[in-house]
């Protein structure tokens, strides 16, 4: 396997830093949106369990005309 080819005086040391900074970066915000979401949807049931379902979903709203 041949070495990759880096002009003369520069380091793949730093390039490689960056590189994995950057994807670590992602992952981590990928990581907080998801959390986000999930404490959203728990919070929107939470709600709906003391509420009661809203009038968003129409399947509930079916289910209950016909019961």
């Amino acid at each position: 396997m041949k070495p990759i080819p880096v002009p003369a005086g520069e380091e793949v040391g730093p390039k490689l830093a960056r590189l994995l900074y950057f994807v670590g970066a992602g992952v981590l915000c990928t990581a907080g949106i998801n959390k986000w979401k999930d404490l959203e949807k728990k919070s929107i049931q939470k709600q709906e369990q003391l509420n009661g379902p809203s009038l968003e979903n129409p399947s509930t709203v079916v289910h209950k005309a016909v019961e």
